[in-house]
This record gives structure tokens, C-alpha cells and sequence, in this order.
């Protein structure tokens, strides 16, 4: 069982690549087992084929990312808004970072209008949007405009997804060539500093 789970990460991580460097309709099966050192009948049996492989690594993907979400909420329950929001924002750019190639290819094909744009839209992305949604208006505060509310919520939500759709050359050039762990630091502290600025403009705005 073991070896099993094994082999069929390295397929998963395989595609990922694969689906990374020359997208979904560029890379075949046989690319997908070439990588991962494994025969093309192996791929069929557990996935039953390329469509197959890739919903098994998105919802895996959306399922782990979600419960680390759900596992930062419960771990600061009863702090303040700021600092549960902060915590959470780490976590999620942690997560992307971690999994950097399968996010991006993801985040490229979410920007296409498709049946499995609508499927992750339901299934995944709208209880994204509620665990930010409902800790961010927490933070911002109850005596602020819907509109302004909204427009700051979708900067924000640029923010974490910014990163993973930028041309690979364009993205070195701005953000430099960061390890992954020094990267999630300075960019979750940077959406941080932006989050205390407006929640302190609004606030002073109410005063």
C-alpha cells in the first residue's frame, strides 16, 4: 500500500511539472510516465487515463490547501481578527509556495472559462472565499462601505494569487530569485503591512 501511495505521488508530482512547463493539452502520458520512471499501462490503472491524473492532483491539491486553512483557524481561535488573518495569510502562501508548480499551472487554467473552472469554482474556491471573506470583514471592521469592503477584499485576494500568474521571467525580475522559505516570509509580512495600513486608514477614518 505503501509503495502504492508512493508511485502514485511521483506520477502526481510528474504531471504537475510536466503541466507546469507545457500544459495540460502539450504534455501526453507517455511525457507523464517517461518522467516518473513508470510504465504508461501504470498511469491508465490508477487514473484511468491524463484527465483522470489531473483531477486526482487538483482535488488532492484543493483538499490538503483547504485543510491547512481550516487548521490555522482553529489553532488562533479566540485572538484578534489581525492576527488570525495574518496567521492565515502565511499559511496560504506557504501552501502555494510549497506546491509552486502545481499552483501556477492552476491558477493558469482558472483564468480560462471551462467546466473545470465551474467545478473548482463550486466545489473549493467559494469556501476559500468564505474563510477569507468572513475573518478579513472582521478585520477591516463593521462601519465601513460594502464597496470599499469589496474593493479591498479583491486586492487582496490579487495578492495571494499574483505571485503563481506571472510570466517565469517577469516574476525573477520583481521578486527576485528567493528560496521558497525565505520568499513566504518577506511576502506574507508585506500583504501584512498592507492589511494593517488600511485596517488603521479606515479606522482613523472613523474617528
Amino acid at each position: 500500500m505503501m509503495k502504492n501511495n508512493v508511485t502514485k505521488q511521483k506520477v502526481v508530482d510528474a504531471a504537475s511539472s510536466l503541466f507546469f512547463q507545457k500544459g495540460f493539452h502539450g504534455t501526453s502520458v507517455r511525457d507523464i510516465a517517461d518522467r516518473a520512471a513508470v510504465n504508461v499501462s501504470l498511469i491508465s490503472y490508477y487514473f484511468k487515463g491524463k484527465q483522470g491524473l489531473l483531477e486526482y492532483a487538483v482535488t488532492n491539491y484543493y483538499e490538503a490547501y483547504l485543510a491547512a486553512m481550516e487548521e490555522s483557524l482553529e489553532k488562533t481561535e479566540g485572538n484578534p481578527p489581525m492576527y488570525r488573518l495574518n496567521e492565515l495569510i502565511f499559511s496560504i502562501i506557504h501552501y502555494k509556495q510549497m506546491h509552486h508548480q502545481l499552483t501556477c499551472f492552476i491558477q493558469r487554467e482558472l483564468s480560462l472559462d471551462s467546466v473545470f473552472v465551474r467545478e473548482m469554482t463550486v466545489t473549493y474556491l467559494a469556501k476559500e472565499n468564505y474563510y477569507l471573506k468572513e475573518l478579513f470583514q472582521e478585520t477591516i471592521g463593521s462601519n465601513v462601505e460594502q464597496d470599499e469592503k469589496r474593493y479591498l477584499f479583491m486586492q487582496l485576494k490579487g495578492m495571494l494569487i499574483t505571485p503563481y500568474i506571472l510570466h517565469t521571467d517577469w516574476k525573477d525580475q520583481v521578486l527576485g530569485t528567493f528560496a521558497h522559505e525565505q520568499f513566504v516570509k518577506k511576502y506574507t509580512k508585506s500583504i501584512q503591512k498592507w492589511i494593517q495600513f488600511n485596517a488603521n486608514e479606515l479606522q482613523s477614518l472613523k474617528e
